[in-house]
């Protein structure tokens, strides 16, 4: 049989039982879950590859994952299919034929992550494990200010994990929204270091919330000081929005009159 490359579109909910996207020993994970609805719908045993590694707790609107097959099914079987198999709480949104190298996290262009923050005084049962509940007025034109700093090519060692590799990253846009209860930080860059997004809220946060000033801010990233930054704000506030390709366009077209003409379509040319 022919092989083909196959690239899906994921959506999920990465709250327990799930222990995030990567394979793990004795622990439910995406990519799990994923591998054994393909098991089941060509009996192959394949191995996905992801656009990027979501933590425990973290939430997808738009991963992307890629895998090889010999199976001649239709590529929108690959959409049914495994929607049919696969647990609530993951999706996949749509499907596509790409080349047989296609690798979703050394080709894609941008990712997008997108942070919520529910800023009242009481917290929201509803909104347990999906945003960050933050007491505390928040100034979101201080954090803006913050954020805007962040915007080029910098060391980002003191927003990660103290890592063995190069903390140099660009940011091509990092903006905060109020839309009360909610306060949104969306972050765009080619690539992140681990935790780089949760310690980002939490460090505007804390500018936002007058513990930390735009200037003390200013100075985290300039020292690159490894962990410095944070606090690192939890988990579940944090969604992976768009991973972005140059000939690559996942996003399904949303016709609800004629739900049949979301079908997965050959779109990397």
């Amino acid at each position: 049989m022919t092989a083909r490359r196959l690239a899906l579109l994921i959506e999920y909910d990465g709250s327990p039982p799930l222990s995030g996207s990567q394979l793990q020993k004795n622990a439910r994970t995406i990519q799990g879950e994923l591998e054994a609805a393909v098991h089941q719908l060509t009996g192959e045993r394949v191995r996905l590859a992801f656009a990027g590694r979501t933590d425990a707790g973290v939430h997808a609107l738009g991963q992307v994952a890629a895998f090889t097959t010999a199976s001649s099914l239709k590529t929108e079987v690959f959409v049914r299919g495994p929607n049919a198999l696969l647990p609530k709480s993951i999706a996949v949104r749509n499907a596509a034929e790409t080349p047989l190298d296609f690798d979703p996290r050394r080709h894609a262009s941008s990712r997008t992550y997108r942070y919520l923050i529910y800023n009242a005084s009481v917290r929201s049962p509803l909104r347990r494990g999906r945003t960050w509940h933050v007491v505390d007025p928040i100034d979101t034109k201080a954090m803006q200010k913050a954020a805007d700093v962040l915007i080029g090519e910098h060391d980002f060692a003191a927003f990660s994990r103290r890592e063995d590799v190069s903390t140099v990253r660009r940011i091509v846009r990092c903006e905060v929204k109020s839309r009360p209860p909610l306060v949104v930080v969306e972050i765009e860059a080619s690539a992140f270091l681990r935790q780089q997004v949760r310690r980002t809220a939490g460090a505007l946060v804390q500018v936002g919330t007058g513990k930390q000033t735009p200037v003390g801010f200013r100075r985290l990233l300039r020292a690159a000081e490894p962990a410095s930054a944070g606090p690192v704000a939890p988990a579940g506030g944090l969604y992976l929005v768009r991973v972005a390709y140059p000939a690559l366009d996942l996003e399904p077209e949303m016709r609800y009159h004629n739900p049949s003409a979301a079908k997965g379509r050959r779109l990397l040319k």
